[in-house]
């Protein structure tokens, strides 16, 4: 089967124009992929066109990245999963399986939590349990992203090395796509992982009651100590692992990803 074509198309939502990206049918079961910051949609561009072979595979700019609209607000959890609860009405989808990646995969389970009857189940891809252990560790890390803006433009050069060892070597790509999507935020770089830090998903996750597939990358520092607790918090979860696996790991390793989204949804029907 010949892979999809993607088509872009922005949504006229109450926060302004939401911008996405989408392959596939759209008459076929729908799949909801949310990126993490300060990444956009093009985190999944590869990733697309294989799951839309048989789903309809819509991946979303979260506001104040990529080519949606700014924050109108303080950047929030909550309100970005409200955005995709919105997305989905405009585009006549009452229930989709939602896949989210590190930010995106917390969007995930608040939009799962908040909107149960719109959520058929959840990938949760390098995604952390934001519990009060979590915001006391990360409330002493230095920022992530946030550079000082240089005249000589050394700033560029600073995004790249703060990522670098956290991404496979001989892929100057993906840091390339990191800066391009990290220039393009609007506001603050840092929002989505203060969003993050400051989220109580242990308030929330018992709402969780759909089926989900946790993603392990296992060379994945931040995110992979966290799996085994965020599946013991979740009623039908399990674990599995893409081997090689960094931070970029939907673009990183597309065709596994991809393979293992797939097969989760596969034995779900």
């Amino acid at each position: 089967m010949s892979a999809p074509r993607i088509r872009r198309a922005f949504a006229d939502l109450s926060i302004g124009q939401v911008h996405h990206a989408s392959a596939g049918d759209p008459a076929a079961p729908a799949v909801l992929f949310l990126h993490q910051s300060p990444r956009s949609w093009t985190e999944y561009r590869t990733v697309l066109p294989l799951v839309g072979q048989r789903y309809h595979a819509i991946a979303m700019d979260t506001v104040g990245f990529g080519d949606s609209a700014p924050l109108p607000w303080p950047p929030s959890i909550e309100r970005w999963a409200q955005v995709a609860a919105e997305l989905l009405d405009a585009l006549g989808i009452r229930r989709a399986h939602v896949v989210g990646h590190h930010t995106g995969g917390v969007i995930a389970v608040e939009l799962a939590a908040a909107f149960p009857e719109r959520v058929a189940s959840l990938v949760l891809s390098s995604t952390p349990f934001t519990d009060e252990a979590f915001r006391r560790a990360r409330a002493g890390r230095p920022p992530i992203d946030a550079v000082e803006r240089r005249e000589d433009g050394a700033h560029l050069m600073q995004m790249w090395r703060n990522r670098q060892s956290f991404y496979p070597k001989g892929r100057p790509d993906l840091l390339e796509a990191f800066v391009l999507d990290g220039l393009k935020a609007s506001g603050d770089i840092e929002g989505g992982h203060r969003a993050v830090a400051s989220y109580r998903m242990e308030d929330r996750i018992g709402r969780v009651t759909q089926p989900v597939l946790v993603v392990r990358a296992p060379d994945d520092p931040f995110a992979s100590p966290h799996a085994a607790e965020l599946a013991a918090h979740l009623h039908d979860a399990r674990v599995v692992d893409i081997e090689g696996g960094m931070v970029p790991l939907p673009d990183q390793l597309p065709e596994a990803f991809a393979r293992a989204v797939l097969d989760f949804l596969d034995g779900l029907r």
